[in-house]
């Protein structure tokens, strides 16, 4: 992958975006999406749309989360001390000690969440999982007065980790899932516009996915596709511990290619023709059972309007809903091309197979 569009991710997942509060990261999407895309656009609902070969047919939605899990304040105590909730679905035990950013009133807040220290707790507290209304964020004011200078009731927030490279062609960062997928669709978008496909797509970074696939819902009903594919991470089951969830989820090993899923949540014709391109083009690939609807923006899409032939790619990820997921940059690029490709052979003759 060139260091541009590597910068590009590193960018784009180091915003601060959990789901309601995608700002941030949308306003940098769609000025990425400016270089390359006939029209970009957002919704009401926060939803950010780049589309290339307007007028073409038939319609196809490429849709990639762009919010993440986060913080949000609920309450400020008397000695300037935060209490929060959870934005999206958390570890809780992955919370203690950590260092958060926080969208203030007049830029980012630094402050670290604090509990009991473990010296204090009883026996019986010390292996019990800490809930998140145990503990509590430290900015370092003095008092409620000095706090309320400087954020607000509903203030969201992040774990404080950013984008940085392993070994090989690993990276890890939180909130990959899910803008390593918006970021997918987004160069994939960029890929289609310098080929020639004959179909109109649209580009979704969809909004409030951790919240239950929210933005991917107002979206596709706007956009009502012929076909979409959805772009969300799944799970890399080459860790230790995971025999267990190999039976469960698949075997699925970081590096060997995007992730297929099959089911009914899967319109089989489309997974033929992913199968195909990807044969064609030596990409490799893992296929997963999906016995049911996958609980990603494919299942909306699926869903929308009379229905939309669906696929959903996967993007292996280690360490999910943690503020240290890992990706490959080279499963990345073979999803963009993946997709690429994919959609530059869809056209209106033969169609109606799907």
């Amino acid at each position: 992958m060139k260091k541009e569009t590597v910068a590009t991710l590193e960018n784009y997942v180091n915003t601060i975006s959990p789901s309601g509060f995608e700002g941030e990261a949308a306003k940098l999407w769609k000025r990425e999406a400016e270089d390359f895309a006939d029209e970009v656009h957002g919704d009401r609902h926060g939803n950010s749309f780049a589309v290339v070969n307007r007028g073409g047919s038939p319609r196809v939605m490429l849709a990639g989360h762009t919010d993440e899990i986060g913080l949000m304040v609920s309450q400020i105590t008397e000695e300037g001390y935060l209490h929060f909730t959870t934005i999206g679905g958390w570890d809780p035990q992955v919370l203690p000690g950590q260092r958060v950013k926080l969208r203030g009133k007049e830029g980012t807040l630094t402050g670290v969440i604090g509990r009991k220290p473990i010296h204090l707790l009883e026996k019986e507290d010390r292996e019990k999982v800490v809930k998140p209304e145990e503990m509590w964020i430290d900015i370092g004011a003095d008092d409620k007065e000095e706090a309320e200078g400087l954020i607000t009731i509903g203030s969201p927030g992040v774990l404080d980790y950013e984008f940085t490279h392993l070994q090989r062609d690993l990276v890890a960062a939180r909130g990959f899932d899910d803008k390593s997928g918006g970021f997918v669709v987004l160069e994939a978008a960029r890929k289609l516009a310098g080929l020639n496909p004959q179909a109109e797509i649209h580009s979704v970074a969809t909004v409030q996915e951790e919240i239950g696939l929210r933005g991917a819902i107002t979206s596709a009903y706007g956009v009502a596709p012929d076909v979409g594919i959805a772009v969300d991470v799944g799970f890399a089951t080459d860790t230790p511990m995971m025999d267990a969830e190999k039976r469960k989820v698949g075997d699925v090993k970081m590096g060997d290619g995007p992730i297929l899923s099959r089911g009914p949540n899967i319109n089989p014709k489309l997974l033929d023709k992913i199968q195909a391109v990807a044969a064609e083009n030596e990409i490799p690939y893992q296929v997963v059972g999906a016995p049911k609807g996958t609980g990603t923006d494919a299942n909306a899409i699926q869903l929308t309007r009379s229905g939309v032939a669906t696929a959903l790619i996967s993007i292996p990820n280690r360490y999910m809903h943690s503020p240290c997921e890992i990706v490959s940059l080279n499963d990345m690029e073979n999803i963009i091309d993946l997709i690429a490709f994919t959609v530059e052979s869809i056209a209106d003759e033969g169609f109606e197979l799907f």
